[in-house]
Formats: C-alpha cells, sequence, structure tokens
C-alpha cells in the first residue's frame, strides 16, 4: 500500500509503499514452494524440508529478495494508482527501510507524465498542395506508357543521335592510366539521358555502328575524391546502335496495355488514379504541417526518458524490419556506415515531435471534454483484431482497456484539431530555392 507521495521534482515523485506481514509472508511462502526442491538439508529429501528448517539453517532472510522482487510489481501498482500519478518509466532509486516478518517498507522515485500547456491549437495554419491535374499531367502519363512498350530497332543506316540506345565498349584513363571501376562491356547506354560524366554522352552522337574513338571528359569537383575534377580520355568502340520505335497512341494501343477499350477511357481512368494520389498526397502533406505547429506550440518540462523510449520503439521497429528480411541488424547497419549511436541520432528529432504531439493531444482531449463510450473501445478492439487477423479476446488480453481509451481519446482530439485547421496555398519558391 502506498504511505506517502512527495512531489520532490518537476515531473518526479517520491513514494514510499508498504507490503503487509500477511502479503509478504505469502510471497515468501511461494517463493519457499518454487525453490524447495533446489535446497540440500541435512536429513530431508529435496523438496520435504518445511520452510521452518531451511529459514534456521540459511538464515531467516534466504527467501527475502526473491519474496520482495516477486510481491513489489503488484504494490507498486497499487500505489501509483492510490497516488493518481501517470508514471513514464520504471521506478528508479530504491531505498529498503525495513523488511522483516512484519512485511517491508522501501521508498523510490518515479519519473511522471509532464503537464504541459497547448495554446493556439485551433485554426491552425498549414500549407495543402494544390492537387489539380492538367491535361498535360495525364499526357506526361501517357507518354511514360508509351516508352515502356517502345520496341527497339537496330539502326545501321545512320550516325548515332540522342534518344538512340548505344551499345558500348569503354575504358577510362588518367594521366595515361586505366582507373578503376572505368572499365565496361556490351553497356546499353541511352543517348542524352545524363547517365554518364557530362560531355560523355554528346561525344557518341554523330558517330556510326563500329567506330572506335576517344571521348574526353573533365569529372566534376563533387565526384569521387580520386576523380574529383580531374581530365580523363575514355577510349570508346560503338558495337551497335538501337532507336525506340513507340507504339501508335490509339485504341489498338489502348486495348494492349489496360482494361480499356479506348483512349478517351484511359485518359479518363489516368486522370482519376493521379487526382487521388495527388489529393493523397497533399491531404498527408497538410496533416504533416499542422502536427509540426501543434508540436512547437507545447509549452511544459519533458522528460528525456520519454524521448529516449520513443527512440527505442523507433530503433526496435527498423530492427524487426531489417531482421524479418534475413540480414542481421548490427551487420546492416555496419555496411550503410551506421552504429547504434548514429542511429539514434537520426530519430532523436522525430521522437521529440512524436511525444510532444502525443502530449498535446492529450491535453486537447481533457481541455475540450472528450469522452469515450463504450460502443467506441468495443469498435477499436474490433479493428485492431481485424487488421492483425486476430480475435478481439486475443487484443483484449493484450491491450488494457486504459490504453485503448487513452488512444480513442487522441485520436478524437486529432480530428478536432484537423477539422479547426486553415489549408493555405504552398509559399512560391524563389529562384535560389528551384536552383537548389
Amino acid at each position: 500500500m502506498l504511505k506517502s507521495a512527495e512531489k520532490t521534482g518537476t515531473n518526479e515523485y517520491t513514494l514510499v509503499i508498504t507490503v503487509s506481514a500477511e502479503d509478504f509472508n505469502a510471497a515468501v511462502n511461494k517463493v519457499y514452494h518454487k525453490k524447495k526442491n533446489s535446497i540440500n538439508v541435512p536429513g530431508f529429501r529435496k523438496g520435504k524440508a518445511p520452510r521452518a528448517i531451511i529459514e534456521k539453517i540459511y538464515g531467516e532472510a534466504v527467501f527475502y529478495d526473491d519474496a520482495i522482487n516477486d510481491s513489489f510489481p503488484d504494490a507498486y501498482d497499487a500505489a501509483v494508482e492510490e497516488a493518481g500519478i501517470d508514471p513514464v518509466d520504471s521506478p528508479r532509486d530504491f531505498d529498503m527501510k525495513s523488511v522483516g516478518k512484519d512485511g517491508y517498507e522501501l521508498e523510490c522515485k518515479v519519473t511522471v507524465r509532464p503537464e504541459v500547456t497547448v495554446v493556439g491549437y485551433k485554426g491552425i495554419e498549414a500549407e495543402k498542395p494544390n492537387a489539380e491535374v492538367t491535361d498535360e499531367d495525364v499526357e506526361k502519363d501517357l507518354k511514360v506508357k508509351q516508352e515502356a512498350n517502345a520496341r527497339e530497332i537496330t539502326v545501321e543506316d545512320r550516325a548515332a543521335k540522342d534518344g538512340d540506345i548505344a551499345n558500348i565498349n569503354f575504358e577510362g584513363f588518367t594521366d595515361g592510366v586505366a582507373f578503376e571501376g572505368g572499365k565496361g562491356e556490351d553497356y546499353d547506354l541511352e543517348l542524352g539521358s545524363g547517365s554518364f560524366i557530362p560531355g560523355f554522352e554528346e561525344q557518341i552522337v554523330g558517330h556510326n555502328a563500329g567506330d572506335e574513338f576517344d571521348v574526353n571528359v573533365t569529372f566534376p569537383e563533387e565526384y569521387a575524391e580520386e576523380l574529383a575534377g580531374k581530365d580523363a580520355v575514355f577510349k570508346v568502340k560503338l558495337n551497335g546502335i538501337k532507336e525506340k520505335q513507340l507504339p501508335e497512341l490509339d485504341d489498338e494501343f489502348v486495348k494492349d496495355v489496360s482494361e480499356f477499350d479506348t483512349l478517351d477511357e484511359l485518359r479518363a481512368d489516368i486522370r482519376k488514379t493521379l487526382t487521388e494520389q495527388r489529393e493523397k498526397s497533399a491531404k498527408t502533406t497538410f496533416e504533416n504541417g499542422v502536427y509540426d505547429k501543434l508540436a512547437a506550440l507545447v509549452e511544459g518540462e519533458i522528460p528525456e526518458v520519454m524521448y529516449d523510449k520513443a527512440v527505442d520503439n523507433m530503433i526496435s521497429e527498423f530492427r524487426y524490419n531489417i531482421e524479418s528480411q534475413g540480414m542481421p541488424f548490427d551487420k546492416y547497419i555496419s555496411a550503410i556506415g551506421m552504429n547504434e549511436e548514429s542511429i539514434r541520432d537520426m530519430y532523436r528529432s522525430r521522437a521529440e515531435k512524436d511525444v510532444k504531439i502525443e502530449l498535446a493531444l492529450a491535453k486537447i482531449a481533457e481541455l475540450e471534454g472528450v469522452e469515450v463510450t463504450e460502443e467506441d473501445v468495443t469498435a477499436e478492439y474490433d479493428k485492431l483484431a481485424e487488421r492483425y487477423g486476430v480475435k478481439a479476446e486475443d487484443v483484449k488480453a493484450a491491450i488494457t482497456e486504459e490504453r485503448i481509451q487513452a488512444q480513442i481519446k487522441s485520436d478524437k482530439a486529432s480530428e478536432l484539431v484537423l477539422a479547426a485547421a486553415v489549408a493555405t496555398a504552398p509559399a512560391e519558391k524563389k529562384d535560389e530555392d528551384v536552383a537548389e
């Protein structure tokens, strides 16, 4: 039971918890029955020595540590409920005041959910991109479909030009020495694609199949350090040339590449699909902008442990996703040049925002008097059961109703904030932004 609960710091309480002689004796007895088979007592077969005999030989406190560990969680939960506090981390800094046949009394500290203020959460302004689909957008999508179904025709009666696919052998040299990674054979390069070093593709244009020639280029300054800014010569052989032959955009093409019969039907479907995609993307962008500004409205001293636990959860999810693909997590992060510390740094800002949003929504639910009905709880359990393909009873066994209610309150508060938010047109990008 709770003897006392004193606020001893910002977001910190010191609890003094007592466990009665009756409850402690029950815990000791439970430990005795669990461990008696492993204790040797002269004159008794294993498991047959009475508790009193074992305590006389090994000391009265022989079972105390295990009994304390066994009984404390329930005592702590009851004390927390009686104190009316909401811990965000495990208790710490234990100080055992007394322990014996009369029970025990201990003191511990606990970090609790902070009190925060959120002012101005109604009418938050955030940018929402235009989801309009133009005729040009539709034609671009059609062009992609046309390109994807293009035929490649071998060219023998002319020189290479932009848009052709040049099959080449090449080897690169700097200062007359071949460099690593600069050689390739039977490589298909689409001229004009910009996939090679600036100036390379342009120098293939105008050559015929079978030609052997030099291509002179300068590596960009932002290239790999050993080649950055250097002049290079590539020995190139043009093995062959192919040109793309695009299919006609007509009803026959539509029948070949889709479930539709006419070009107009395909255009209408493309417009519908693009509109849905852009509206969804615009909605997500708008909501993320609202949440960003909501997080910035939170005022209060937030315990570091809340951020740390949020990061822990993100890393656990990341680890699960990687290892479910059959790769050891440590090996993966090492391969991408990261370690546990850099992974934590990567997630830190997102964790801070998520924690602030969680606290903000809980506070808003309180301020707005958000209520949760039995129907709400049942519907949420059913939704989770359907999502994970299990029975609602299994979800109830895994997730307490208290957690479900908190989530529903948060969802309702979120709906309230988003409904009151104001969508604004995106700010026009400055010339330097476009250049970047």
